[in-house]
């Protein structure tokens, strides 16, 4: 906090308050709420562990057609993700994940009607596109947590996209039997329906609206913050603290021009009765939130120039190349234990159907998914123990690395029960890396383009995830378990190689709502 030149009084900055009041029950509600979100969209992904199989055998489908039911939901993924993370940087977090639930709700409700392949290959896109904009709910949930503690929850809101695995394995043993896949489909969609229900109640993040010069706004949150957490703010006038760099709404925002006027008085008094907004700046403070002159493409397009930027040109290339070898990995681990369920058995092609099928009916399939699923457990508890210890990179390196190790045995056929121990050690490594990934890199970049760069490193990592169905399944049908593996293995290993050459590490360090233009990495 600093004081003005008069001596009148203090200012302080957003990250000030968000530390002061700390992580309370605004919080928790707001980690309840992005739980849900991440189990919602958990089980929409472990869906295709056994929607494919149940498809392929009552359509008769080809392996190409049956990866291809997964690889559509990544390539709308891949659509997705910077699309929505466009829209949440231009028109704000709650808009983003309001449109992106809408879409995933709609489109994987009527998936479980779909009258043909056609259909169900075009609704399960679209609710791709859908799923890509679940990087936008991370980022609104970090916003409002201090930084002492934003490693720790992050790993906790993790735990509720491990709680839609195990979830929809569960819901998977108990419907598919007896139902079939058509009410797993419509039943995966609940979570997403509960989430709309309570939209009308999620706050906009402060730290966005301070981005875009809506102080008042940004300062009537922070008290509501405050008052549920029973922590005061800090005493004086909450200012910004330089224009964004790539935001053009706040290219003539000075400083001084976008302030809160604070007191110990106006702390008790109504947030309508509160002076809000110190107008002694110039002319043109009112009228931030009103400036029109600027379209929503051309801060796209600054917003996606900047992460090209100098200062942050490293850091994206290698955030790019690490979530595609996350994506890769986690998401063809998941098809993998579909297609390797029943152990070690004769490379026969026109039996591959049928084995499959033979698990599923015993029970075996929704066995190994589900204990492979619990493995996610031990992972996060791993990545909470190291992750503000060892520091995001030398803890993601570790994982990626031991997740490789993993897979290593499963070049050749191995028992069903060695085979599960793997894929469980495997799922839990990679589930840790991505939990401390996810943390890292909304680390990495500034208020303005936190969630287009997300946006974007989520886009690539869904081009990860539809190639990944073509080495899970088709090279597994056609007999390649070995070069499948193979793959599986080397890309989580280059993964860490990449993750010790990223130029920053976080931890311990406040988000950052400006681009430092005077470093490059």
């Amino acid at each position: 906090m600093e004081e003005n030149d008069s001596g009148r009084s203090e200012t302080f900055m957003l990250d000030d308050a968000i530390e002061q009041v700390g992580f309370g029950k605004y919080q928790r509600w707001l980690l309840a709420y992005a739980g849900m979100s991440w189990t919602a969209e958990a089980m929409e992904m472990m869906l295709l562990s056994f929607v494919g199989p149940a498809v392929q055998v009552e359509w008769q489908l080809t392996g190409r057609e049956e990866s291809l039911i997964a690889s559509v939901v990544f390539g709308g993924m891949m659509i997705g993700a910077y699309s929505w993370g466009a829209l949440s940087d231009a028109k704000g977090r709650r808009v983003g994940f309001f449109a992106t639930a809408v879409l995933t709700f709609a489109a994987g409700l009527l998936s479980a009607i779909s009258p043909n392949y056609g259909v169900l290959i075009l609704l399960r896109g679209l609710v791709g596109v859908g799923l890509g904009g679940g990087p936008v709910v991370s980022a609104w949930f970090m916003e409002f947590v201090p930084s002492a503690n934003r490693g720790l929850w992050m790993v906790v809101i993790s735990l509720f996209w491990t709680l839609g695995s195990i979830l929809e394995a569960s819901l998977a043993w108990l419907v598919m039997p007896t139902l079939g896949w058509r009410w797993l489909l419509g039943l995966s969609s609940v979570p997403l329906a509960i989430l709309l229900l309570f939209y009308s109640v999620v706050p906009e993040s402060p730290r966005y609206l301070a981005s875009k010069g809506e102080t008042e706004k940004a300062f009537k949150i922070l008290q509501q913050m405050a008052k549920v957490n029973c922590k005061p703010l800090p005493k004086g006038r909450l200012v910004q603290a330089q224009p964004l760099l790539g935001d053009p709404d706040s290219i003539n925002t000075s400083a001084s021009a976008v302030n809160v006027e604070m007191s110990d008085f106006a702390l008790t008094r109504a947030v309508d009765e509160t002076r809000l907004l110190d107008r002694t700046g110039n002319n043109g403070n009112l009228d931030v939130a009103k400036k029109t002159t600027t379209s929503s493409l051309e801060q796209v397009l600054s917003n996606f120039r900047s992460l090209l930027s100098p200062p942050l040109l490293s850091s994206t290339l290698l955030l790019w190349s690490v979530f595609f070898a996350n994506a890769f990995t986690y998401y063809g681990l998941v098809l993998l234990t579909s297609q390797l369920s029943g152990g070690g058995t004769d490379c026969r092609p026109e039996e591959a159907a049928n084995t499959i099928s033979a698990a599923s009916d015993s029970g075996q399939l929704y066995r190994n998914v589900f204990i492979s699923s619990i493995g996610e457990l031990p992972g996060l508890a791993v990545a909470a123990y190291i992750v503000d210890r060892w520091g995001r990179k030398l803890s993601m390196a570790t994982l990626f690395t031991l997740c490789g190790a993993s897979l290593l045995p499963l070049v050749h056929n191995q028992p069903a029960d060695l085979t599960t121990f793997l894929l469980f050690g495997a799922r839990a490594c990679i589930m840790g890396a991505f939990t401390v990934l996810y943390i890292y890199a909304p680390e990495v970049y500034p208020t303005s383009n936190r969630s287009t760069g997300l946006g974007i490193a989520n886009a690539i990592a869904r081009v990860g995830g539809l190639l990944c169905p073509v080495v899970a399944v088709e090279l597994v049908r056609s007999c390649q378990q070995g070069l499948a593996v193979s793959l599986f293995t080397a890309v989580p290993v280059l993964a860490a190689a990449a993750v010790m050459l990223f130029p920053v590490e976080t931890q311990g360090k406040s988000l950052t709502d400006v681009v430092d233009e005077s470093s490059s990495q």
